[in-house]
């Protein structure tokens, strides 16, 4: 029985990566920074759920004691919760951005190792952005090259060196970060692209469930590793 953690996940990508997890004999829980959001996802599911804000240390500490209690381990994590910013870039947003998509990388990873420790194939994928990605944006052969987010892109990029440098610190768990694909969710509808997010969280649940650590510390999307 693997007990995996979705930050993020009543709705868009981490709904539907809980959702094939499901299916493949995981028991989920959801984190959801509002309650009856979460409650309602994982009834509709038949996952668990966990009020966790990533950007409150105290939810983070409240969830994971949660989940120890019931479950004494954890055996995957994906870090999915995160925020577009794209509107006026100023301090108060970036502050936001950061600390949603990066910081509260820090968070719940800090909070989760020493359940991770206990799982006999710990995994943690983070959602990241191929945005994040120095080699992407300075392409002019890739969309990224044209899509000017900056907050977004920043603080993916740092989700993705949170991800290099935990591999580095901790060699018995698996980290990898994803580019998921451009999906069709509620964080790109301003922008009226993206494919069906049953894709893109495929690529997430191929690395959620992967048996080997070889790639740990890198970027991946559907393709394999990706240049950032």
């Amino acid at each position: 029985m693997t007990i995996t953690l979705i930050t993020g996940a009543n709705k868009g990508i981490g709904y539907e990566t809980a959702r094939q997890l499901l299916a493949l004999g995981h028991v989920v829980y959801i984190g959801s920074r509002d309650p009856e959001r979460g409650e309602k996802a994982a009834a509709a599911l038949g996952a668990r759920s966990v009020q966790l804000d990533v950007t409150d240390d105290a939810s983070v500490t409240r969830a994971l004691a949660a989940i120890e209690t019931a479950e004494g381990r954890l055996d995957v994590l994906v870090n999915n919760a995160g925020i577009l910013a794209d509107g006026p870039v100023d301090g108060p947003a970036a502050l936001l951005a950061f600390d949603t998509n990066a910081v509260g990388v820090v968070r719940v990873t800090e909070a989760a190792l020493p359940l991770l420790r206990e799982s006999s194939n710990p995994t943690v994928v983070t959602v990241s952005s191929s945005l994040g990605s120095f080699w992407a944006v300075t392409n002019p052969d890739r969309p990224e090259y044209g899509m000017p987010l900056a907050l977004y892109s920043a603080s993916k990029a740092a989700a993705t060196m949170l991800t290099v440098q935990y591999a580095k610190a901790h060699p018995s768990i698996t980290f990898t970060a994803v580019e998921p694909g451009a999906t069709a969710t509620d964080m790109t509808a301003a922008f009226g692209i993206g494919r069906a997010v049953e894709e893109s969280a495929a690529v997430v649940v191929r690395l959620a469930t992967a048996d080997t650590n070889a790639q740990t510390g890198t970027l991946q999307d559907e393709n394999g590793v990706l240049s950032w």
